[in-house]
């Protein structure tokens, strides 16, 4: 069982979240702040306890130039013994032809605390070609590193697609990217033709691949791909594709829009734990990708005996598990 029970929201007005429990027993949490003008920090020694812990900004964006204008889903990594944030950035706020215009970079800190100011611009990860892109989040399996990302191909019907590639070092890519997952079942084309936020999970021999999809209102839900874990994931028949959904909007519990979710454990190692945004209401005065009520949750996942995750519902605020 939980060291604690899990109390939500986790955090108000944070979205795309990402804890990650650290070796150092620590967990360490990085999210889109309402501004998308930085990059902060939180540290705690438990999930609630990341709502009251002190956040601090590492990271602000540049007064011009590419890394200028909305910084989107920072992702905090440790990998061969450095940190790395993982984040989307433009050079403007402007739509063309329905998307805007973000490319993916990545900063490192070699300090044993993350929690400080000395991170270093390693630039953008190059993945071939430009085009939007957003969302990359990296997994070691059978000692390969891998990078997972969305990105627009203007060759494929929709906003972004789900891509993999190995990785040569935490800024740069080994392999050509190969296409994973593209928006194309109805519950994926709603709003927006969208495959985005992929995360990682590895149980049971295999890889779990969560992304979520369509507009980020009521609409947004998480579909998932599982492959082997022994298998050649950079080919792409190794995927399997789920034909639904499996975490979506509960009207009964009143969370809307759940998505955008990464994965972490409990204190004790033993349990699985769900990170996601979503909302407790459906009415949005301005555009949904601006309104800040998209707030931290959390909750356990459950297993079946074929040894897939069971995420169940989102549950309500202020619901203890």
């Amino acid at each position: 069982m939980l060291a604690e029970v899990l109390k939500n929201p986790i955090v108000m007005q944070r979205a795309d979240p990402l804890i990650y429990k650290h070796i150092d027993g620590y967990y360490y949490f990085t999210a889109s702040v309402p501004k998308f003008n930085r990059i902060e920090i939180r540290k705690s020694k438990t999930i609630n306890g990341i709502s009251k812990a002190k956040a601090i900004s590492v990271w602000e964006k540049h007064a011009s130039g590419p890394m200028s204008h909305l910084i989107w889903a920072p992702e905090i990594h440790y990998t061969n013994g450095k940190w790395y944030i993982y984040f989307a950035a433009a050079p403007d706020d402007k739509i063309v032809d329905d998307t805007f215009n973000h490319r993916i970079f990545v900063i490192e800190n070699d300090n044993e605390d993350p929690m400080t100011n000395n991170w270093v611009e390693k630039g953008q990860v190059k993945t071939g070609w430009e085009s939007f892109a957003l969302d990359a989040t990296t997994f070691e399996n059978n000692g390969k590193l891998y990078f997972v990302w969305a990105q627009q191909d203007f060759d494929v019907m929709g906003h972004s697609n789900i891509y993999i590639a190995e990785m040569e070092n935490p800024w740069t890519l080994k392999t050509k990217p190969v296409m994973l997952t593209k928006p194309e079942l109805n519950w994926e084309t709603i709003g927006f033709w969208v495959n985005e936020g992929p995360a990682v999970l590895i149980r049971n021999g295999r890889v779990f691949l969560t992304f979520s999809v369509s507009a980020t209102d009521e609409n947004y839900c998480i579909g998932m791909i599982m492959a082997k874990e022994s298998s050649n994931l950079l080919d792409n028949t190794s995927w399997e594709k789920l034909q639904k959904p499996v975490f979506k909007t509960s009207d009964e519990n009143h969370q809307y829009g759940p998505g955008h979710n990464s994965f972490t454990i409990s204190e004790d190692g033993k349990q699985d734990i769900l990170v996601y945004h979503s909302r407790n209401h459906t009415e949005i005065k301005d555009d949904a990708l601006n309104d800040p009520s998209r707030h931290t949750r959390a909750q356990v996942i459950n297993w079946r005996e074929d040894g897939t995750p069971d995420f169940g519902i989102p549950v309500r605020d202020e619901y203890f598990i």
